[in-house]
Order: structure tokens, then sequence, then C-alpha cells
């Protein structure tokens, strides 16, 4: 069975405990690219609510780290590991290390974005104890069956919401108020190109630069779960609360106009995005 990966942009996930199968929650000053992020102690108080509810608990902490963070994580993955969550995504593979020199139980989940893109290196990190992959944004769905085919890790898709195009540790933002004397307190801006409007958020860690169309692939998720794909995420960031449960319930009650009615929800402001569209790079010759 497909579950449903949530990942919320508040922290009252109460109404969407219902039609989750499970959530996915960044942690506050080691994670990125999250709608919210959660301080430790109530990472422990949502643990218990999920767990009365018997759905999953996911972790994020997957900001690049640097030395100085080495031994705050070391901490914070063993009082996460006490909490029986089922996963912790990671970026930076130092985790890896740490994971294994204090013989942690809590499964790792290989978060680099836009490099967990083939089964050769998927399979690579599953002998360093790797159970889990969040798969990038930008491979097409019969890359993502290739992949299930030739993996025994669990996979994880997004499958709907705004995506992170790219991460930046630079300010642009920031730097470009900063330069022309701009007073701007907004936690996300926007930058209007070619008719398109993208989200922008400049926050303590850089710049993260998000797609100006909302992912919505649901005609793609009803074939993974043909495939026995383990997770889809769908992701609350920039979208209202109401229109997103509705979202959620679209996608469990599958009925047969399900695509369309999520798309008119946003205005058809919507895109399968990769998921049918192929990214080649070619090296280009000279002369």
């Amino acid at each position: 069975m497909t579950k449903l990966m949530v990942i919320p942009s508040n922290k009252n996930i109460d109404k969407l405990v219902e039609y989750a199968d499970s959530f996915l929650i960044g942690l506050k000053d080691y994670s990125v690219n999250f709608g919210v992020y959660f301080e430790l102690e109530e990472i422990k108080e949502i643990s218990e609510i999920l767990k009365k509810n018997n759905k999953e608990l996911f972790v994020s902490i997957n900001k690049n780290m640097h030395y100085d963070d080495i031994e705050n994580i070391k901490k914070i993955i063993l009082e996460l590991d006490n909490l029986d969550i089922k996963g912790i995504f990671y970026y930076d593979t130092g985790i890896v290390n740490i994971h294994k020199n204090l013989k942690l139980k809590t499964p790792l989940v290989w978060s680099s974005e836009h490099l967990t893109t083939n089964y050769g290196t998927i399979n690579f990190w599953n002998k360093y104890g790797v159970d889990y992959t969040y798969l990038s944004s930008e491979i097409t769905l019969e890359e993502i069956l290739e992949i299930k085919k030739n993996t025994k890790v669990s996979l994880i898709v997004p499958i709907f919401g705004y995506l992170p195009m790219f991460v930046s540790e630079r300010h642009a933002v920031k730097n470009y108020l900063n330069n022309f004397k701009i007073k701007d307190e907004s936690n996300i801006n926007y930058i209007e190109k070619e008719n398109n409007v993208y989200p922008i958020v400049d926050d303590k860690f850089g710049t993260t630069a998000y797609a100006s169309k909302i992912l919505n692939g649901y005609n793609e998720y009803l074939i993974m779960k043909k495939n026995n794909i383990d997770y889809v995420t769908l992701n609350e960031f920039e979208i209202e609360e109401d229109k997103f449960i509705e979202v959620i319930r679209s996608f469990k009650k599958e009925d047969i106009n399900t695509k369309e009615k999520i798309d008119s929800l946003f205005n058809n402001e919507t895109s399968t995005h990769f998921l049918h569209t192929e990214t080649i790079y070619k090296v280009k010759k000279n002369g």
C-alpha cells in the first residue's frame, strides 16, 4: 500500500491526522525547505499524538552540517532515537557515520533532493544502513518505476505541492534589499518572470526558490500505487489549510475526476513538472 506522507506548514496538525498515513516535519535550526519548524520538545509531543492515532512520524535534519553542529546533532539524534519514530531524513552524509557510531535503531532516509536520481547510488547507501530514499523531483515517472524494480530501499516520492528548485547559502533576497536600502520583513518574497510567480524564502540558512506551479501528480500516484511505491508526499507549503485538506481527501477518495478537481481548486495553476519530461544535460562542443 502506498502511504500518504503529509508535510505540514503550520503547527496545528490535528486537522490533518485523520487523512494522513504519516507526517514529515522539520527540526528547527537543523532542517531547510519547510513551511514551519518544530522544537525538539514539540516533536516529542507530536510523536505521542501520532502514536495514539496509529500514524507514522518522520523527522528531517536535512541542513548542510558544519563542524560546530556535530555535538548537538549527536545529542538530538539520540533523543529522536528514543521516540521510536519511523525515520530520520538527512542531507549531510556525516549523519550516516554518526548513526553508525552511536548504534542507533531509527532508520535513515537519504534526502539529498536533486541527487537521489538512480538506484545505483541508492543501493550504495543501503549497504551503509540507509533504509529509505526521498527521490528527486526532477526524474520521470518511468525512472521512478525503474528505480523501484532495482532496489530494496523504501521509496518516498514528492507528488503534490510547491517544489524547491534550488537552494543557496547566499542571501540573495536580503543582499538585494540591503543593497537598495529596502525595508521588508516578509517571510516569503516573490519574483515574477515570464508571467510566472516564484516563491522565494531567504532565512538564516540561505535562499530557497520554489517552482511557480503546484505539482499535481494525482494520476501518476495511481500508477505508483499499482507498482507498490512506498510513500508519496503532499506538501502544504504556501497552500491554504482548507484547500490542502481537500487535496488529501481527494487522494484518499480516488474519484475518477480527482486530478481535474484538484487542478480547478488552484485555478489550473498546476503541473506534472518532470514526471513526463526528461532532464538531459549534454556537453556543448566547441566550434
